[in-house]
This record gives C-alpha cells, sequence and structure tokens, in this order.
C-alpha cells in the first residue's frame, strides 16, 4: 500500500512537472518568436537608415565619378599657362558644378593660401564653364582646403600615395579634393566644392527618408540630427519630438557629414502590433487550457482519491457489517439449535433462549433497516409520506420506545417542550428514524450513566428539537465531516464502540427529505447537541378536525406559546 501512495504520488508530480515545463517551453517560445519578429523588423528599418545613408552618399560622389582616372600632371602648367584647366580635367568639373547639391567650384592652386586675406583663387563660371581668378569667395573655403592640405601632406610624408586625389568633407559645408602628382608625390591643387545645405536637407535626405519610412505606413519615427548643435534638420514625422531617451540606434554618414547622424526611434509597426495582439491571444488560450488541464488533473487525482477512500471504507464497513451479521446469527442459531435438539427443557431457560433470539432478530431488523436507508439513499429511491403531524406527540412517542435502551444502560431520557402545538409536515417513520440514531449515539458514546435532555421549542418560523449528550463530544477538527458517510471520528472509546459511520449521514438525509435541517455544536470530552429544524405546517381550517382526532388534543391555526414543561423517562 505505501508503494501504491508513492507510485501515486510520483506520477501526480511527474504530471505536474511536465504540465510546468510544456508550459514554460510554450511562454519562452511566444517570447522568443515576438523578440525575434521585434529584432527582424528593427535591423530591417536599420537596413533602411543605412539604404538612406548609402543613396544621400550616392548623391553627392555621382558627379566625381572617373575622377581619380585622370591624368592630372599637366594641370598646374596648364592653368598657369592658359588659366584652365586640361580639356579632360574641365569636363569633370563642369560635371560636378552641375549638380544641384553644390552652390560653387573653386580650385585652390598649391602654392595659394586661401586663408590670407587678398589671395586669389579661380571659380567657376558656371555659364561659361571657365576658371576665373577671384578673391570673393566663402570663408568656409579656407577650413575645407586647410582640412585636405594637412590630411594630404601628413600621407605623403608617411606613404608612397596611390591614388591621384585625396578626399575630406568640411562637415556639411564642402567636399574638397586634393589633386596629387604621383609621379613627384606632391600636391598639385585643391579642388573645393561647397554644399548648398538647404538643397542637401529639403530635396536629398528629407525625401529619402519619408520615403522609406512613410509615416502612414510605419509609427517608427527617423530624426537627421545636427548632434554638434542639437538641433533636428528633417523627420519623417512632425508630430513626434526628439527625445534623445527615445533614440534606440543611430546611423552615421562617415567621413561625409560627422556632424549629422540618422537617429531612429523604434515605435510599434504594424506586423508587430498584429502580433502583440495574437500573442496576448495566445498567452491566454495557454493560460486557460494550463489552468483547466491542472484542475482536472488535480480533480482526477482528488476523485481517484475520496474513490480509493470510499472503497476502503466501504471494505471496511462490509468487514463490520458481516462480522456484526454473523454475531446475531451465531446467537439466534445456537439458541433455536438447543431448544430444536430438547436440550432446553426448564420454562425459565426457554424463556432466557426466546429473549436472545429475540433481541438479536431486533439487533438483526435494525441492521438491516439500516442498509436499506443507506441503499435507498444511494439510488435516490428513499420514498416520503409526509403529512401533518404533532411534533411533541412524535418525539414523546419515540422517547418511550426508547426507554429500553436507556434503562439498560443505565442512561435516563429528559424531555422539556414549550409547546405542544408543534404543527409540522413530516414523515413519522422518518423522525423515528432520526432521533432513534441521535439517542442511540448518545447512549452508546457516554463513558458512563448519564442524562439525555431533549428538548422542544419554538421559533419564529418553525420548531427546533434538541438533543443533547453527556458525551465523549466531537473534536473540532471533525466536525465538518460527520455527516459523510462511513466517516467515523477515531478514538480510544470510538474504536471500542460498534459503528459504521452511516447513521449522522441518514439524519441529515432525511431531515432534507422532510425540508428541515440538522446541526451540531459540540465540546471535546463535554458533550455535543445536535439541533433538529423543522419548518412549521400552517394547518387549513378544513383540517383542524381531522387532525384532533388523529393525534388525540386540539390544534388550533395560530400556535401559542405555553409555560415550559417537562418529565422523565428513566
Amino acid at each position: 500500500m505505501v508503494i501504491n501512495k508513492v507510485i501515486r504520488w510520483g506520477l501526480l508530480s511527474a504530471s505536474l512537472i511536465a504540465i510546468l515545463t510544456l508550459t514554460a517551453m510554450n511562454v519562452y517560445m511566444l517570447y522568443d518568436v515576438r523578440d525575434t519578429l521585434i529584432q527582424g523588423e528593427q535591423k530591417k528599418q536599420i537596413a533602411l537608415l543605412d539604404e538612406v545613408v548609402l543613396n544621400v552618399r550616392r548623391t553627392i560622389y555621382r558627379p566625381y565619378r572617373g575622377f581619380n582616372t585622370l591624368e592630372l600632371e599637366p594641370i598646374e602648367g596648364s592653368i598657369e599657362e592658359r588659366g584652365q584647366f586640361p580639356e579632360q580635367v574641365r569636363e569633370k568639373i563642369v560635371q560636378v558644378a552641375k549638380s544641384p547639391v553644390f552652390s560653387g567650384v573653386y580650385y585652390t592652386p598649391a602654392k595659394i593660401d586661401p586663408c590670407t586675406e587678398g589671395s586669389q583663387i579661380y571659380v567657376l563660371d558656371r555659364e561659361t564653364s571657365l576658371l576665373n581668378l577671384t578673391n570673393q569667395y566663402p570663408k568656409n573655403l579656407c577650413d575645407g582646403v586647410g582640412l585636405v592640405r594637412t590630411k594630404a601632406r601628413i600621407e605623403l610624408n608617411n606613404f608612397d600615395y596611390r591614388w591621384n586625389t585625396n578626399t575630406e568633407f568640411d562637415a556639411h559645408r564642402s567636399m574638397n579634393i586634393g589633386f596629387i602628382n604621383l609621379h613627384e608625390n606632391s600636391v598639385i591643387g585643391y579642388l573645393t566644392a561647397t554644399i548648398d545645405r538647404d538643397y542637401l536637407i529639403n530635396e536629398v535626405i528629407t525625401p529619402e527618408i519619408q520615403q522609406y519610412f512613410d509615416s502612414s505606413k510605419t509609427k517608427s519615427v527617423v530624426w537627421l540630427h545636427d548632434w554638434a548643435n542639437d538641433v533636428v534638420l528633417a523627420t519623417n514625422n512632425n508630430q513626434i519630438p526628439f527625445q534623445i531617451e527615445e533614440v534606440q540606434q543611430r546611423v552615421d554618414f562617415g567621413r561625409m557629414f560627422e556632424n549629422w547622424n540618422l537617429k531612429i526611434a523604434f515605435l510599434d509597426n504594424a506586423s508587430v502590433s498584429l502580433y502583440h495582439a495574437t500573442f496576448t491571444k495566445n498567452i491566454m488560450v495557454l493560460g486557460f487550457s494550463v489552468a483547466s488541464l491542472l484542475g482536472a488533473l488535480f480533480y482526477i487525482f482528488y476523485t481517484a482519491q475520496k474513490e480509493r477512500s470510499i472503497l476502503q471504507q466501504q471494505a471496511d464497513f462490509l468487514a463490520n457489517v458481516t462480522h456484526e451479521l454473523k454475531t446475531p446469527l451465531a446467537v439466534m442459531q445456537a439458541a433455536g439449535e438447543n431448544i430444536a435438539d430438547g436440550r432446553v427443557t426448564q420454562p425459565n431457560r426457554l424463556k432466557e433462549y426466546g429473549s436472545h433470539i429475540y433481541q438479536e432478530s431486533v439487533r438483526l431488523n435494525k441492521m438491516i433497516e439500516m442498509l436499506l436507508d443507506v441503499a435507498r439513499s444511494d439510488y435516490g429511491t428513499t420514498l416520503i409520506h409526509a403529512s401533518p403531524h404533532n411534533l411533541h406527540l412524535l418525539v414523546k412517542n419515540i422517547i418511550q420506545q426508547q426507554r429500553p435502551l436507556a434503562k439498560k444502560k443505565g442512561h435516563s431520557i429528559d424531555y422539556s417542550y414549550d409547546t405542544d402545538e408543534a404543527l409540522v409536515l413530516v414523515d413519522p417513520d422518518h423522525i423515528k428514524v432520526i432521533l432513534t440514531n441521535l439517542i442511540d449515539n448518545a447512549v452508546k458514546y457516554s463513558n458512563g450513566p448519564s442524562t439525555i435532555d431533549l428538548q422542544l421549542s419554538a421559533t419564529t418560523e418553525g420548531f427546533n428539537v434538541h438533543v443533547k449528550d453527556q458525551g465523549i463530544g466531537i473534536p473540532r477538527s471533525h466536525i465538518k465531516n460527520i455527516f459523510k458517510k462511513f466517516y467515523r471520528v477515531e478514538d480510544s472509546l470510538s474504536a471500542k464502540t460498534k459503528g459504521h459511520g452511516l447513521g449522522l449521514s441518514i439524519v441529515q438525509g432525511l431531515m432534507e427529505l422532510n425540508k428541515g435541517n440538522v446541526t451540531v455544536k459540540s465540546e471535546w470530552q463535554k458533550g455535543s447537541t445536535f439541533t433538529l429544524f423543522f419548518p412549521e405546517y400552517h394547518v387549513h381550517p378544513t383540517e383542524i378536525n381531522n387532525l384532533t382526532q388523529k393525534d388525540g388534543m386540539a390544534l388550533t391555526s395560530n400556535r401559542e406559546t405555553s409555560s415550559i414543561a417537562s418529565e422523565t423517562i428513566v
């Protein structure tokens, strides 16, 4: 039995662990899928940011294609002799000048320092495509040429230069190219293209952002941010203000625009929002399924345990009943055999044997009646023949019938009542079974001779019959179970007392059939009080004569409380 119990609990534990493990795995997978989807969407949007940066870089660099393949050594002599670039170089520079991204194109010979006031450099005339000397040029030209000159000197002093151009950006203001004489490893001059900042922002970068991050299709926000001056230059959604703590990823333009970068805040897009809704539903369905599965598992386990307990109780009950049925049958058989064989001839001995047979037959009959009551209760076939009765007379008659048992055990029965006109609608046979069971329990579970008190009292809705004993009482922890079938309170006295745990179950069932109820108050080692409540029956005037003749006393439709009366039956 211990092994079976260990196996049952082991299987339950294994089932619980399996359910919880599977649930945890499913929840983890749901979260993992969600995180993967979110990360995938974020990577996709970062890739779009990279595409925007790449497109902007292409727009800037496109006019300069082929510069690194030109023969640049003749530039210096051509400029000094004719004031113009060689034709193949001039065509490329004109190509740069035609790009709307650049507002002007300038050439500074290597010997000229544009930072010196009054210096003259060459400016490309967009209309004639010719170079003209001028001392009117943007001040930021000094910074751009200074950057590329410094970089070219450092690299020429430390490396053998492989390319004939060296490009440097002055933030977002100008693009500067140093022309290199690869044969002499020296700088020829500097080509500067000033950037039209407004055109670059409004006509190049902003359309790219809005094309790839349409605010009607995505909730993610992209800002072109000048971090050096903390200024937002462009965005795909003007409704959402820039907040640096909301930024989740940034993409730089590299050397092109060192002070600018694209910042993005990942908000829910359509697919992520749809998944969130599905995710919530999945979690709810999973939670409900797991709760149902756990509930079903516990219910099955509880039911199995309960059924096993009931089966054990029934087995014990069957063993007890078999034993108790054999006892009276054995006594009756022995007594009948002695009488039949003529071994007993004396009148007093015959009377004694007859008394034994009678008592054991009564005991056997009571046991059979109890078993029949249980069977009828189990199958719901208990019949009730209810009719108006005077509860006072019923109780009094039942007490009178219990006199032999009380007297034999040395107990007395006190009965008190505050009304003798307690009209109720009940089955008298049921009332007899109920009170007989309670009185029998009061006798059995008393340590010695005592008084059993029965009291009939009136309430606003009916009548109470209190059965109070001076027995061993019921522990508080057991009171909630005493009306269950086959349940017995196990202690030193009850273990020695014959019983099957059915009496109080029968009492409760019959009380419910008669529209009443039974409650109990008990104190350990001091006794118990069972209270039976019966609703009052309001008699119709036409029934008064019949009830008077039936009960042998006058009944009125309106009950009046009389003084308390009592009597003792010993």
